[in-house]
């Protein structure tokens, strides 16, 4: 159950239940009034006929006729009160104590219709009234469960990296002080992050230069194991730098897609077919193409290759062979043989410097090419397979091919 019908369910039955009360008590409490009111006046009566012998205002002597519940506890020697209903729906209002001389003195009254009448008043009020309080409560409910949804949203959105993203304020209550407070917090962590990035970016790019010459005095040495060893370190030095300038960029939103019409199976041929000449060794393909249907798509080809050659390199790195490529349609799919993606990579997503199950690589490989795919307005999804081995599903948009 939402929290608007909860809300409009609990002040619905507040009402009901305040309506339930005031009808017991209400006619419980005049019947105790006229129960005063009657011995009262009886009491009165008493005193006037031990006084002076009379009987006045209704009274009456050893009277035969009264209720056999009111003769009991007249026989007892003390004052008594009684109601009787009769079948014709008159309802009888009996009193009545012992008196000197071994007799009684009674009184009765038709009772007022006041009783009914307030009964029948307030069931009609009460009805109205619950009707009343459901609408208004199920307003209230409305209003305040819109302004958690849209907080909700807004909150998911900064969750999932939108850190632009804000609870809408309004109002002066305790959602506004939470949304106030998580805002706040938005802010603070905005910030963090933006000052971290921008201190790893310019790490990265300070880095440049001196990698530069490293790799420039690696290439001095003489041939043999050490040159090959150096270069290596400093070639993966190099990639390093430059992934994490790259994604730098993309956060700072300072990129833009280069489109053009071109066939995606081209795309992923030329991927495949860096990723074979790597040094590897000898032997069969590492990595295996399948061209189920070839499509032209509007893109940028440098960030599509960008995206389907971190995506190999990944399966490669961290599944096991053979990888394969697979395109259909506007559909390009990277399968390795491996133990399938981590778990919180399939629940958040790529995350940079968050390392694999195994506790290799840095993310940036599978960071970038998500926001890559962002930049590209693609869809980048990452699940294992049920035949086991991790699989990234990239979606592009296709479009009919342009007429010559």
């Amino acid at each position: 159950m939402g929290l608007r019908l909860k809300i409009g369910a609990t002040i619905t039955a507040t009402a009901a239940l305040a309506v339930l009360v005031m009808g017991v008590q209400v006619p419980q409490m005049l019947a105790d009034r006229e129960r005063e009111e009657m011995t009262a006046r009886l009491a009165l009566l008493v005193e006037a006929y031990e006084t002076s012998g009379k009987t006045a205002m209704g009274a009456q002597l050893g009277r035969t006729d009264i209720p056999d519940e009111l003769r009991k506890e007249m026989a007892h020697g003390r004052r008594a009160f009684y109601v009787e209903d009769t079948s014709d729906g008159v309802r009888w209002l009996w009193a009545g104590q012992p008196v000197k001389g071994g007799t009684t003195l009674t009184l009765v009254v038709a009772s007022r219709p006041l009783i009914g009448e307030v009964n029948r008043v307030m069931l009609q009020s009460g009805v109205i009234g619950v009707i009343v309080a459901s609408v208004i409560g199920l307003a209230l409910a409305s209003r305040f469960g819109h302004r958690l949804r849209t907080s909700a949203r807004s909150a998911r959105r900064i969750a999932d990296g939108d850190l632009t993203a804000r609870l809408p304020e309004s109002g002066n209550d305790e959602i506004a002080a939470l949304t106030q407070a998580v805002n706040a917090m938005a802010e603070a962590l905005a910030s963090r992050l933006q000052a971290e990035r921008e201190v790893t970016a310019n790490i990265a790019h300070e880095l440049r230069t001196p990698v530069a010459g490293l790799i420039a005095a690696a290439g001095l040495l003489a041939p043999g194991r050490v040159e090959g060893m150096v270069q290596e370190r400093a070639r993966r030095l190099r990639d390093l730098t430059e992934d994490v300038l790259e994604v730098a960029r993309l956060d700072n939103g300072g990129e833009e897609a280069d489109l053009r019409w071109v066939e995606l199976g081209g795309l992923a041929r030329r991927v495949v077919r860096a990723a074979v000449e790597e040094p590897a060794g000898t032997g069969p393909p590492l990595v295996r193409l399948e061209v189920i249907a070839d499509v032209t798509v509007r893109t940028d080809p440098r960030r599509v290759e960008r995206i389907l050659s971190n995506l190999v390199s990944n399966a490669l790195r961290h599944g096991a062979e053979p990888v394969l490529v697979q395109v259909e349609g506007a559909l390009v799919r990277v399968r390795d043989r491996g133990a399938g993606f981590a778990d919180h990579l399939l629940t958040h997503g790529p995350q940079r410097f968050r390392t694999s199950a195994e506790g290799k690589g840095l993310g940036l490989g599978l960071t970038i090419a998500a926001g890559q795919a962002g930049l590209l307005d693609a869809h980048l999804a990452f699940e294992n397979h049920l035949d086991g081995g991790a699989q990234a599903t990239l979606h592009l948009d296709a479009a009919p091919t342009p007429e010559p």
